[in-house]
């Protein structure tokens, strides 16, 4: 397999061409580190873009939803889909508001997407969304019923073309607004989980195993 996702019309980046990232260890490390993707698809000629969760096996992403939703269902029978995941990591303050901007690291892929039917490829696809958001969990947790395996929806979707685009550094202004005397810099921000909150309903005596506390403070 290259090295690089090949540029074409579709994944080639037109706007700020120096910050695009074609190979695949970028796009996968940005695909890795984020919990959801926006997917578009057109509906009666109209385009639709919703949030789904989601997780990645080498080159396949497994999205995840209601069985009888309107996003399974349509993208079920659509033959492209276009998947975005970005990570904001802050706000970069220039001496104007033309050069102000962000700093982000966004992911976008292009793919056919396939409804998984079999129920052993769908309760490991389910598998891996899982351990997107919450690493080492499923092996904890009970096994799925039959119904919930039924209910749930899964959309396998092979990354045929990909691009990434990484934005990061302190403000890049005009020569002549150096001189102004106007704070510039950079706002960073940092998304990361917290500290656990416990269910009031949870059994005396029951504490949160090594695999929970070890997502505590996880930075995305």
């Amino acid at each position: 397999m290259k090295e690089n996702y090949a540029i074409s019309d579709v994944n080639k980046v037109r706007q700020l061409r120096e910050k695009a990232r074609y190979d695949r260890a970028t796009v996968h490390a940005i695909l890795d580190a984020g919990l959801v993707a926006h997917v578009a698809f057109v509906q009666d000629r109209s385009p639709v873009v919703v949030p789904m969760i989601y997780g990645r096996v080498d080159e396949t992403l497994y999205l995840h939803g209601a069985r009888k939703s309107r996003a399974i269902r349509l993208l079920e029978r659509t033959d492209r889909a276009c998947l975005n995941v970005t990570l904001l990591d802050g706000i970069v303050l220039a001496r104007s508001a033309f050069n102000s901007s962000m700093n982000y690291r966004s992911v976008t892929v292009f793919g056919t997407p396939q409804l998984v039917d079999s129920h052993d490829a769908r309760l490991e696809a389910l598998r891996v969304i899982s351990e997107q958001s919450m690493p080492g969990r499923w092996d904890e947790l009970r096994a799925p019923h039959e119904r919930e395996i039924k209910m749930t929806g899964v959309i396998r979707l092979d990354i045929e073309s990909a691009s990434a685009k990484i934005s990061d550094g302190m403000p890049d202004d005009e020569d002549e607004d150096y001189d102004i005397p106007i704070w510039a810099g950079v706002l960073p921000l940092e998304s990361s989980f917290t500290e656990l909150l416990g269910d009031d309903r949870l059994i005396d005596g029951v504490a949160p195993s090594a695999v929970v506390q070890g997502l505590q403070r996880r930075k995305l």
